[in-house]
């Protein structure tokens, strides 16, 4: 059995200090998520029934069963609640209200469509918020069996190696992007396609995953119209910690509540996020 290191006492203003403990709690985390994933996701892979929520997104046996045992395991690694995609409106909202002191936010599958399908991206994304703002963040992909992990002022990993893993280009025109064209406005979209700023563009269907290939230099910016808290909340700690930046679509922070969509925009470095920032401003 994995020793925890200390507990860690629950926030009611500025967080403590960042040091090894989240960083060791991180790493406890991958090897706790790498046994959910090859014991509930893996298993299922290729042979599960898919079903439908209320807002028509896709949800699988897989994505209940990780959720349900993230919802037992986590809290042996820093006391809180945990919210989750799979559950209702109403239970993320009170936990949201009632998790500043400590809260897990958890999507056990982002890119149940790729999952459903056999399109090998998909990962399980989890962030530890205080105050409502990401302290511990990690995306594991079990099929490439890589782990993504960040803890605030202590850097970002991937598989225990440093990122970035290249040094991104400062330039927007050479810049590889990750970009949904879904829900972008018709007059945005058609600039894109027409004259794109960048050198190519990318979109792969895993939101967490996105985030993690800009922080590991795969891409170089980033934009999405409509992102979830879930989505967000471990990849942009991620890429914080990697170098990189990022805001709201409309400008501002990130932090937002589980009911509210966020377009996100970022870089892999802040010379490039000024450049893709005023160029999506003047195209809008």
């Amino acid at each position: 059995m994995i020793a925890l290191p200390p507990p860690l006492p629950p926030s009611s203003g500025p967080p403590p200090a960042p040091s090894d403990g989240l960083l060791a709690r991180a790493r406890i985390l991958a090897a706790l998520v790498r046994r959910i994933a090859g014991a509930e996701i893996l298993p299922r892979y290729l042979k599960v029934a898919r079903g439908r929520k209320a807002d028509g997104s896709l949800f699988t046996e897989a994505d209940l069963a990780t959720q349900r045992r993230l919802a037992e395991e986590l809290p042996t690694i820093l006391h809180g609640p945990v919210l989750g995609e799979e559950m209702s409106g109403e239970m993320q909202a009170r936990l949201w209200s009632e998790g500043r002191g400590g809260l897990w936010c958890i999507d056990p599958i982002d890119g149940t469509t790729n999952f459903i399908n056999g399109i090998p991206f998909f990962a399980v994304a989890i962030a530890w918020l205080v105050d409502h703002e990401p302290r511990l963040g990690l995306v594991y992909n079990p099929i490439s069996d890589e782990c993504f992990y960040a803890a605030r002022g202590a850097g970002a990993f991937i598989n225990d190696e440093t990122l970035p893993l290249r040094r991104s280009t400062r330039r927007l025109r050479e810049a590889v992007a990750g970009f949904d064209f879904k829900r972008v406005s018709p007059h945005l979209g058609d600039e894109l396609v027409a004259r794109p700023p960048y050198f190519t563009q990318r979109n792969f269907g895993s939101s967490a995953l996105e985030w993690c290939f800009l922080a590991a230099g795969r891409f170089d910016v980033y934009m999405h119209a409509g992102q979830m808290l879930w989505d967000y909340a471990a990849g942009q700690l991620i890429l914080a910690e990697a170098g990189g930046c990022a805001c709201a679509l409309g400008g501002g922070t990130l932090s937002a509540g589980p009911a509210v969509k966020r377009g996100v925009i970022a870089a892999a470095n802040p010379l490039l996020f000024a450049e893709w920032r005023a160029w999506l401003q003047s195209h809008s």
